[in-house]
């Protein structure tokens, strides 16, 4: 049972593999790189999600710094939301987005994926090394290699797909979408009226 294996360093040679979160960041930047650490932590049992909000339930001492600043901010029991707006603003997301920075994969000023970095991540896609929750989110499809995840680790959970759609509600509850009274329609899209103000 392999996990996702994280070699500190490797974004100092331009030719080395990137690794996920480098990845996420080049499809969303430090937000995306959040909610995937939150659905692989999930996913791996570190972290417990129930009513949009996450505890540490595991005794996994994430070796990827970018993990460790996700178990940091929710020492309690703490909303999905508050979790993922301080690690996509901590220190290690910002010291990942100047390690690819440096590799010209993203600019410098507005620290977006350059037309190198979107080279790298379709190379990347294309081989089959990027989780399909990394380049559509946490609601995006699972299916196939990218439900076992990156170089076998563990399976993401049947239920998991679940909770991650309670996050994504919650979390657009919280940016002003979805707030027509409590009513849900039972999807979860881009679209969709206007609340009744």
């Amino acid at each position: 049972m392999a996990a996702w294996t994280f070699r500190r360093g490797e974004a100092g040679n331009g030719g080395e593999e990137l690794d996920l979160y480098q990845y996420a960041y080049l499809v969303g930047g430090g937000l995306r790189v959040a909610e995937s650490a939150v659905v692989f932590l999930t996913g791996r049992g570190v972290l417990s999600l129930g009513a949009a909000r996450l505890r540490v339930v595991g005794t996994e001492r994430p070796g990827h710094p970018v993990e460790r600043a996700v178990v940091a901010a929710c020492p309690r029991s703490k909303p999905v939301r508050e979790v993922i707006e301080a690690v996509r603003h901590a220190c290690e997301v910002e010291e990942l987005a100047h390690g690819l920075v440096s590799l010209g994969l993203v600019g410098r000023r507005r620290l977006r994926s350059t037309r190198a970095g979107r080279r790298r991540l379709a190379s990347a896609v294309s081989a089959g090394r990027v989780p399909a929750c990394v380049l559509h989110g946490p609601t995006g499809p699972v299916r196939g290699s990218a439900r076992r995840g990156p170089s076998g680790a563990h399976p993401v959970p049947d239920g998991l797909g679940r909770i991650l759609i309670r996050m994504g509600r919650a979390l657009d509850d919280d940016r002003g979408h979805g707030t027509d009274g409590g009513a849900t329609d039972g999807g979860f899209g881009g679209g969709g009226g206007g609340g009744g103000d």
